[in-house]
């Protein structure tokens, strides 16, 4: 098995997505918006509640435009080794309930971490009716088993320090045994997170919750806490994968905040942190 180094730098032809309310209200539900009470969080999960139109979480903008380019131009690879190592939004304005964008996708980099290759896209969606920026991303892959090639190791990390005062705000939240049952329903089919056989290939006792479900999780309680539930506050997001966490887990999500910044990180309910080198930016 061999990555092909060769497309680092590549950018690929631009690709199209549309979505739908329907879309919206499934990918609310799947990062577990409306828990714990029905009548919570109404906006994100309803279109027709009185007083209270649609609106769409910030973080379904990793969804809608990924851009990363087909898995077979990136090498060959045993998929079961595949982790989703970090990832990054940056948004222009709200998300509408429907609409449709363009995004183009580049990879920047292959690097060679040894225990594994970090392979990063950057994608730059547009709407697709007035070329408006809509958002960037940032997504890097980490591939177990392909480093020790001898590549580039990548640029030098800048590791924030861990805070040195009490978080300013803490949020739990819970999830559901089916959440990533539910969560796979808004595009990522990965078998690791459904497939107890797969996942116990991939080293796992069993199927552990999609990265990008986590960062939603996240992504509710940053909005929540510090926009006042309000998406046009939420400017981008920026975190790295630790650790895998389990449907049915609790995450806590601990906030410094520091004007319009905040660090912040996610701990599952076992004390594993499963997202730190968080950065948030709001208005």
């Amino acid at each position: 098995m061999a990555l092909d180094l060769d497309i680092v730098g590549s950018t690929f032809a631009p690709t199209e997505r549309s979505w739908t309310s329907t879309d919206c209200l499934l990918y609310a539900l799947g990062v577990g918006s409306g828990s714990p009470s029905a009548d919570h969080e109404l906006e994100f999960t309803t279109e027709h509640s009185i007083g209270r139109p649609q609106r769409v979480l910030p973080t379904m903008a990793a969804v809608l435009g990924a851009g990363a380019p087909p898995r077979d131009r990136i090498g060959s690879f045993d998929p079961a080794m595949l982790l989703h190592g970090e990832q990054g939004i940056e948004l222009f304005g709200p998300i509408p309930p429907t609409g449709s964008v363009r995004t183009t996708a580049t990879i920047t980099g292959i690097f060679d971490k040894g225990s594994g290759a970090l392979v990063v896209t950057e994608s730059t969606s547009v709407h697709i009716t007035d070329d408006r920026p809509a958002w960037t991303t940032t997504n890097a892959l980490f591939i177990r088993g392909e480093g020790g090639f001898g590549g580039n190791r990548g640029p030098a990390t800048t590791t924030l320090p861990p805070p040195d005062s009490p978080p300013d705000h803490v949020v739990t939240y819970a999830t559901r045994d089916d959440q990533a049952l539910l969560y796979r329903l808004s595009g990522d089919r990965n078998p690791l997170h459904s497939d107890p056989e797969f996942a116990r290939r991939a080293g796992f006792d069993r199927p552990i919750l999609h990265g990008l479900c986590t960062y939603g999780i996240t992504g509710r309680a940053l909005l929540h806490t510090l926009c006042g539930s309000d998406p046009g506050r939420f400017t981008s997001m920026h975190g790295r994968f630790s650790r895998p966490t389990y449907p049915g887990e609790s995450l806590t999500v601990s906030m410094w905040v520091d004007g319009p910044m905040a660090r912040f990180r996610t701990v599952s309910q076992t004390g594993s942190t499963v997202i730190d080198q968080g950065v948030f930016r709001f208005r």
